[in-house]
């Protein structure tokens, strides 16, 4: 991943960062996802924040994930 082309727009939750990447899929971007608990265990390493995830998407869509990401957060406090 080339980092000068995407910005990262959440983390938290697996299951936060589950359902955001679902919706974002729906209007049409692809994330990325980056996982370091996944990563570490893979490697054979732990991790001290289980379930933590990253989400980056590129930087032509970023306004409009973080539209979308708002208004899951308020539809998540209401």
């Amino acid at each position: 991943m080339d980092h000068h082309n995407y910005t990262k727009v959440y983390a938290g939750s697996f299951v936060i960062a589950q359902r955001i990447v679902s919706e974002l899929e729906g209007i049409g971007i692809n994330a990325i996802v980056k996982d370091e608990t996944e990563s570490g265990r893979l490697a054979g390493f732990g991790s001290s924040i289980a379930g933590f995830q990253e989400i980056y998407v590129s930087n032509e869509e970023v306004g409009k994930a973080e539209r979308l990401i708002a208004g899951i957060r308020s539809s998540m406090e209401a």
